[in-house]
C-alpha cells in the first residue's frame, strides 16, 4: 500500500485534486455529501498512517477511543442539570487527555532517543484540539457532545499533521452548512492561490535555504570554531527555511481546506514585518499561539488573580508569560535549546510589555516616526531569528558536539 507524508509529494497532490473533484462540484450546485468527505478522510489516513506506517495509524486509533471516550464522560458529566462543576475533575480531565503527548514527548528523552509506540504524526495538534473541547465544555460554551461531528473535527485530514488548529465551533459552522455558490467561487479562489502560494514556499524557497543554502553555512560556521560571519549566516538561512517550510506546509492545509468549504483560519501574517515580540506572536504560527493565550496564559492569570498569588497585575501577567512560553518550549522537546528558546521569549514578552508601559508614559519625549517604526521592525526580526537559531540547535552541534 501506498504511503505519503502531507503535501510531500507530487503524487499526493494529484490524488488530492482527483478525490476532491466531485466534492467541489457538490459545493457548487449547494451540496454538501457528509459520506463523501468521511470517504476521502478514510482513503487519505490511511495514506497517511497506513502501509509502512501501520502501527501508527494503530495508535492513532487507540488514541480516539481513548479521547473520544475521555471528552464523552467529562460532557455527561459537565451538561447534567445539576453537575457540580468541581475543579478536581476538570483537572482530571485535563491531565488525562494530555498523559499520551506527555508519554510520547517524554520518552525520547528517558529511552536513549526511541521514540513511544504510540506516537503517531500530529498527536500534538489532536491533544490541544482534546484539551480545548473539555475546557470549552467546561466554560459552558460547548452545550452538548457529539461525538462523530468531534471525531471529524480531529481527523479533519487536511490540517491532523501540523495544524492550523481549528476551533470546535468554528469547524462545525463550516462543517454542517453549504456556502452559497458565489462565496464558495471565492474560497475556490483564495484556496487555489494559497495552494500555489505553498508551492512556492515550500518546494522552491524552503529548497533554496534548507537544501542548498544552509548546509554550507553550517558547515563554514563548523570550519570556524565558534563566534563567527558564518554563524550569523546560519541564523538568517535557517530562520527563513523555518518560516517557508512551515509556511508553505500551512498554505496547503488552508488552502484544500477552502476547496473543502471549510475556512480553516490562517497560521502566518507576514511575522517578519512585527513591530515587537507581542506582535510577531500575533502573526506566526497564529493558531498554536492563540491557543497557547487562551487555554494556558488566560487561565494562569485568572487563577492567580483569583487566588492572589501575587498583588501586582503586572507581577502577574509576567509570570504567566514566562511559564506559558516555557511549557511552549518544553512542548517542542526536552532538550536545553528548545528550554532557553521558551525562556528567551517568555523574558522578552516581559521586556516588550515594560517598554510599552514606559513608552506610554514618556510619549512627548520618545520619537514616533516612519524611521522608528523601520528600526522596530529590524530590531524585532534580529531577536526573532536569534532565538530560532537557539531553537535549531546548531549551537548545541557548534559548542558541544553533539547532533541537535
Amino acid at each position: 500500500m501506498m504511503s505519503f507524508d502531507p503535501y510531500g509529494n507530487p503524487t499526493y497532490f494529484v490524488l488530492l485534486f482527483i478525490a476532491l473533484l466531485p466534492l467541489m462540484i457538490g459545493l457548487l450546485y449547494g451540496r454538501r455529501s457528509h459520506w463523501y468527505e468521511s470517504l476521502i478522510s478514510f482513503v487519505f489516513l490511511m495514506l497517511t498512517f497506513g502501509g509502512v506506517k501501520w502501527r501508527t495509524g494503530i495508535a492513532l486509533v487507540i488514541y480516539l477511543i481513548y479521547q473520544i471516550t475521555l471528552v464523552w464522560l467529562y460532557s455527561k458529566y459537565r451538561q447534567r442539570p445539576d453537575s457540580p462543576n468541581k475543579g478536581w475533575v476538570f483537572v482530571v480531565s485535563v491531565v488525562l487527555a494530555i498523559i499520551p503527548l506527555a508519554v510520547v514527548k517524554i520518552t525520547p528523552a528517558v529511552a536513549h532517543g526511541a521514540n513511544s509506540i504510540i506516537g503517531f504524526l500530529g498527536i500534538s495538534y489532536l491533544t490541544f484540539k482534546v484539551v480545548q473541547m473539555i475546557m470549552e465544555t467546561r466554560d459552558g460554551v460547548i452545550k452538548e457532545f457529539h461525538p462523530v461531528l468531534f471525531g471529524q473535527f480531529l481527523l479533519f485530514f487536511p490540517t491532523i499533521s501540523s495544524g492550523p488548529i481549528d476551533r470546535y465551533r468554528r469547524f462545525v459552522k463550516d462543517y454542517d452548512s453549504v456556502p452559497t455558490r458565489e462565496k464558495y467561487l471565492g474560497l475556490v479562489e483564495k484556496g487555489v492561490h494559497y495552494i500555489f502560494l505553498g508551492f512556492l514556499y515550500k518546494f522552491i524557497l524552503a529548497y533554496i535555504f534548507g537544501t542548498r543554502m544552509l548546509p554550507v553555512v553550517e558547515h563554514a560556521a563548523l570550519q570556524a570554531h565558534g563566534m563567527s560571519w558564518a554563524l550569523l549566516g546560519v541564523m538568517y538561512v535557517y530562520s527563513m527555511d523555518l518560516f517557508f517550510d512551515f509556511a508553505g506546509y500551512s498554505l496547503f492545509a488552508v488552502g484544500i481546506s477552502y476547496l473543502m468549504g471549510v475556512e480553516t483560519p490562517m497560521n502566518f501574517n507576514q511575522p517578519f514585518k512585527s513591530k515587537n515580540i507581542k506582535d510577531f506572536w500575533n502573526r506566526w504560527h497564529m493558531t498554536l499561539s492563540f491557543w497557547f493565550r487562551d487555554f494556558i496564559y488566560m487561565r494562569l492569570v485568572f487563577f492567580m488573580m483569583k487566588h492572589k498569588v501575587f498583588k501586582s497585575r503586572i507581577t502577574t501577567a509576567n509570570v504567566a508569560y514566562v511559564i506559558n512560553m516555557l511549557i511552549m518550549g518544553f512542548w517542542h522537546g526536552e532538550t536545553w535549546y528548545y528550554i532557553v528558546y521558551g525562556l528567551f521569549h517568555g523574558f522578552a514578552m516581559v521586556v516588550n510589555d515594560a517598554w510599552l508601559r514606559y513608552k506610554k508614559k514618556h510619549q512627548a519625549q520618545l520619537p514616533s516616526n516612519k524611521f522608528t517604526e523601520y528600526f522596530a521592525i529590524f530590531l524585532t526580526f534580529n531577536v526573532v531569528c536569534f532565538s530560532f537559531l537557539i531553537f535549531s540547535g546548531f549551537l548545541n552541534t557548534l559548542f558541544f558536539g553533539a547532533r541537535p
